[in-house]
């Protein structure tokens, strides 16, 4: 999986959202990324990595094997 496209998928899922993700291993299977996005605003930082889980759905138990986040309210 590339990049770009675990970036769409969560900006497509968390609309107004600002990502950036990276394949630090090169293996397009473990992904770092970060998301910073004002409806994390009244959330707990598990709430907000569940919300980024989601909008990846089937693709984190098939094509991403090591998801690295770092999540923030704008």
């Amino acid at each position: 999986m590339k990049t770009v496209e675990v970036q769409n998928l969560i900006e497509i899922g968390l609309d107004g959202a600002e990502v950036e993700v990276s394949d630090p291993q090169g293996t397009g299977d473990h992904f770092a990324a970060t998301v910073v996005w004002s409806g994390f605003e009244d959330m707990s930082l598990i709430q907000q990595h569940q919300a980024v889980y989601k909008t990846l759905g089937d693709y984190l138990t098939r094509e991403i094997h090591a998801l690295q986040l770092k999540t923030s309210a704008k």
